[in-house]
């Protein structure tokens, strides 16, 4: 197993437990169950067949596209667990917050600067967050980079888990819920902007997932992936990210203070990770034996 494969079986442990301890509260719970079931069944086929034979098909499926599908099916479950076993949100703590930082809601003072072709630019700006894991992650696979690229799954996918839990600990809907009556103009775009925001609602829906700031803390993980790993990547990137952390507020998705919290968790990630990472990569590789070289008089008899 890698070391991302570990982290995804002890967080779907810990998901499964707590929907388990909480299952006459969670009216989905079995679905759910299910699911996390699933998930479980389907990586340890494709470390079993992948440890079997060697398939580019299944390389691809079993480094690409069951990290992408794995995210989106336990971000979309989070939906389902939150509201039933931490009820209570914490929207009105963020906002004083801000308030406090600001002297006013960052949301409103962004009014002053609202156009239509700001709000097309930052709509695209939030929406590669989706993209550019996927992007870096398809770079390093055809560089044929394998150590870097299973690092950066790690890095990612346990970033992406730590967001989950602070969506448990910490639940909140942001500002585009709680403050929609303060604002005095609506956000319009120029072409796309308001059938992506209409995806992004149907897909995200009401998760109470404001704080931390995923979008904040994940891809600035990417960020420094590229950097480290690709550089020409890193300068393509990093107008996006920019961006992208301003229309986290912009578009009302975060408060100010889900943005910190996801620079600082994104710390946290590259800190733990890192020092979990080498660990591994330490124990794993001082538990193999290493053949020993024959003599040449061994190699004559």
């Amino acid at each position: 197993m890698r070391p991302v494969d570990a982290l995804t079986f002890g967080f779907l442990a810990f998901l499964l437990i707590i929907t388990v301890i909480f299952i006459k509260q969670i009216p989905d719970a079995y679905t759910i169950i299910f699911i996390y079931l699933i998930l479980i069944t389907a990586l340890s086929s494709l470390i079993y067949s992948k440890n079997k034979r060697d398939s580019r098909v299944l390389e691809m499926t079993y480094d690409l596209i069951f990290p992408v599908i794995a995210v989106f099916l336990i971000f979309d479950s989070i939906g389902g667990l939150i509201r039933y076993i931490n009820p209570v949100t914490y929207d009105h703590l963020l906002i004083r917050l801000d308030y406090i930082i600001f002297k006013g809601y960052p949301t409103v003072i962004l009014e002053k600067v609202t156009t239509p072709v700001i709000t097309e630019i930052m709509q695209f700006a939030y929406t590669s967050y989706y993209l550019l894991p996927i992007i870096l992650g398809v770079v390093l696979k055809t560089k044929g980079r394998k150590t870097e690229f299973n690092k950066g799954l790690f890095l990612i996918i346990l970033c992406f888990f730590l967001s989950y839990v602070g969506y448990i600990l910490v639940p909140a809907i942001g500002p585009r819920y709680t403050m929609n009556h303060l604002q005095s103009i609506e956000l319009k775009g120029i072409f796309l902007r308001n059938n992506i925001d209409g995806i992004l609602n149907t897909i995200e829906g009401i998760k109470r997932d404001a704080f931390p700031s995923g979008h904040t803390a994940v891809t600035l993980v990417v960020l420094y992936l590229a950097y480290k790993f690709q550089k020409s990547l890193f300068w393509i990137f990093l107008p996006f990210v920019s961006a992208l952390l301003v229309s986290t507020v912009y578009l009302r998705y975060h408060y100010v203070v889900d943005v910190i919290g996801g620079i600082l968790l994104f710390i946290f990630t590259i800190y733990i990770g890192d020092r979990y990472y080498d660990y591994w990569e330490k124990r794993n590789t001082s538990g193999r034996k290493i053949p020993s070289t024959p003599s040449k008089n061994a190699e004559i008899l």
